[in-house]
């Protein structure tokens, strides 16, 4: 099993521009490639990297449960496989899973059974797992992963911030999966801020050509490799998943 990285926090504070730069520093480090997941229904993970979307897995999900088995010898099991592989999105060092909306008020537990032993295994093809989630964490909490090795909240130091760090928390706790490092990482400034019960793991400053990049809609790699955001999260993934040069 690949090591998975999870990124949450609330919408506008640099959550997907933060994953896609983990993505970026993971592929030096990663014998096998990287998985990066898009666990956003508003996905933008895919422009921030720069490759194209081949397909969204909740559509492929949706027409999967409305169907019944088809008279050519596949079953849904082996359809709804073949489906994922093909919504696969290849690129240099990583390949893209776009997840779109979460299940419906519909039942969806043996389309989201069939998903989670596919994404098993194949997370287990890869060196790291980034995992970009909303801020209520909707394919967290209904397991569609079954471990998450480094949990990153992503706040600004504001009070707002600050209170969904702690929401977000402590809705970690209800999780029936397992965490092993879990905190907060603080965007867009230059200080770390304590949170009384919750780790910080670090800061990412503000940059300007970042935040430009993000306006334009210009991929990360596209980003000078001095950039101070880019040593910040370098600096993280080092320390936090013990990575060596």
């Amino acid at each position: 099993m690949g090591t998975t990285i999870a990124i949450c926090g609330k919408g506008g504070v640099g959550k997907t521009t933060i994953a896609a730069l983990i993505v970026r520093e993971l592929i030096g480090y990663a014998t096998r490639g990287v998985l990066a997941v898009d666990a956003d229904p508003n996905a933008c993970l895919a422009l921030t990297l720069g490759v194209e979307v081949e397909g969204v897995v909740a559509e492929l999900r949706d027409q999967t449960r409305m169907k019944t088995p088809s008279n050519t010898g596949m079953d849904r099991v082996t359809a709804f496989e073949y489906g994922l592989n093909e919504i696969v999105t290849e690129a240099k060092g990583f390949d893209l899973v776009t997840m779109g909306h979460p299940e419906g008020p519909s039942c969806y537990c043996a389309a989201n059974n069939m998903l989670r032993r596919f994404l098993d295994k194949l997370s287990s093809q890869y060196s790291f797992v980034v995992l970009d989630n909303e801020a209520g964490m909707e394919h967290l909490s209904r397991r569609t992963t079954n471990h998450v090795d480094l949990l990153l909240i992503v706040a600004e130091p504001t009070k707002i911030g600050q209170v969904t760090a702690q929401r977000i928390m402590a809705l970690t706790d209800t999780l029936p999966i397992k965490i092993k490092q879990r905190g907060v990482l603080w965007s867009r400034t230059d200080q770390a801020l304590d949170l009384d019960g919750i780790d910080t793991l670090g800061y990412v400053p503000f940059e300007q050509s970042l935040a430009d990049a993000s306006m334009a809609g210009t991929p990360i790699f596209d980003i000078n490799g001095d950039s101070p955001a880019r040593g910040a999260v370098r600096k993280l993934m080092q320390e936090r998943l013990n990575l060596t040069v």
